[in-house]
């Protein structure tokens, strides 16, 4: 059994979709397979050449002219944030299951109507919040649920990079409104996923948002305002009670791709951080006193799936790999299988802690989500 497989977009996470989309069977070895029928950019030319790269049968300029393809039944959005509405409510309107990178869209009300095309069309959706899909990820939930750590009582979750330090970078797409807030949902939007699965969500947030520099270089020689907020301080009320806090910066400089995760219980701690995203640390307050500690616990074929990739421990995964863990997901999902996938009404929970916390910043006090 095969499945038909379109992919709008071809930049960084078009290509991660397609590494995706080309490794899965062969990494978890069942169905259905995929067959990557049509690929869409911008340009014909540039269409062409990632179709013969990616290896996908057919390519087009007209991203509409992939969803009436009847042989496509699951469509990859890879593009901006701006078109992910358009895209996939079109998509879900002819059929076809749709994966879309996050965040859902930049305004609520375009979340809310994917969401609710996604329950009008039956059909499987699943956003790109991979990294609940690490099984560093999965092995900590386990822990906490187990209560390897006791009642917890408080959590901290960062997220940062540096790919919007410089202030002499080039203005582009990031910084225009058009994108969003800026921190929050570009990528804030990943720690709350982990929020989401290892804790059911937020309850309330407090927010402030900041923007480190007021203008950058424009490519005409000029400078141009920046209209989104690169760092964000929130306070958090989780679903359960505890208490959070969540910080973001995409103007760190020497972060990578940092999402540190503490979580605080009665009897231990447990920290994460995903630029080391193949081990955690565990401290439980049990431990002989004289021998107290955080050990380091690295990853092995014990936590699944990563017995699908590799057969000996501490070797490693990356971001590809759990892309391909996603997609795996999702396809168990269409088969009507139980599976760990962010699907838009999920990801609406999400979107509505993102614009709870704008309207915290903008009025400057605490926000039910």
């Amino acid at each position: 059994m095969t499945i038909g497989v379109g992919l709008i977009g071809t930049g960084y996470m078009g290509k991660c979709h397609a590494l995706a989309w080309n490794a899965v069977k062969p990494v978890f070895g069942d169905g259905p397979e995929p067959a990557l029928v049509h690929l869409a950019e911008v340009s014909p030319e540039l269409a062409h050449r990632r179709a013969d790269e990616f290896g996908f049968e057919k390519w087009t300029s007209d991203w509409r002219e992939l969803i009436a393809d009847p042989a496509v039944e699951v469509v990859s959005v890879t593009t901006p944030n701006a078109f992910h509405a358009e895209m996939a409510i079109a998509a879900l309107e002819a059929g076809k299951h749709v994966w879309c990178e996050k965040p859902m869209a930049v305004g609520f009300s375009e979340a809310e109507r994917m969401a609710a095309a996604a329950r009008a069309s039956g059909k499987v959706t699943a956003l790109g919040y991979n990294y609940i899909q690490n099984p560093v990820i999965r092995h900590i939930k386990r822990l906490i649920d187990e209560g390897a750590i006791g009642t917890v009582n408080h959590v901290r979750f960062e997220m940062d990079e540096d790919f919007m330090a410089d202030p002499e970078a080039l203005f582009y797409w990031k910084s225009e409104a058009s994108s969003g807030y800026g921190a929050l949902d570009d990528f804030g939007v990943h720690p709350l996923s982990l929020v989401q699965f290892l804790f059911g969500g937020v309850r309330r947030v407090m927010a402030q948002l900041s923007m480190p520099y007021a203008d950058r270089p424009s490519r005409d020689g000029g400078r141009r305002a920046v209209e989104t907020w690169d760092i964000a301080s929130v306070l958090l009320e989780l679903s359960n009670g505890e208490t959070g806090v969540m910080a973001l910066d995409r103007s760190a400089w020497g972060r990578k791709g940092r999402i540190a995760v503490q979580v605080f219980g009665s009897k231990g701690t447990i920290a994460y951080d995903q630029e080391r995203m193949n081990e955690f640390q565990l401290y439980t307050a049990s431990d002989h006193a004289a021998e107290q500690g955080f050990r380091t616990i690295l990853t092995a074929p014990v936590h699944a799936p990563y017995e699908r990739f590799i057969p000996a421990p501490g070797h490693g995964l990356g971001f590809n790999e759990l892309k391909i863990i996603e997609c795996h997901e999702l396809l168990r999902a269409i088969r009507g299988e139980a599976a760990q996938i962010v699907g838009f009404d999920r990801g609406l929970e999400i979107e509505r802690a993102v614009h709870a916390m704008a309207q915290s910043h903008r009025e400057g006090r605490w926000v039910s989500v």
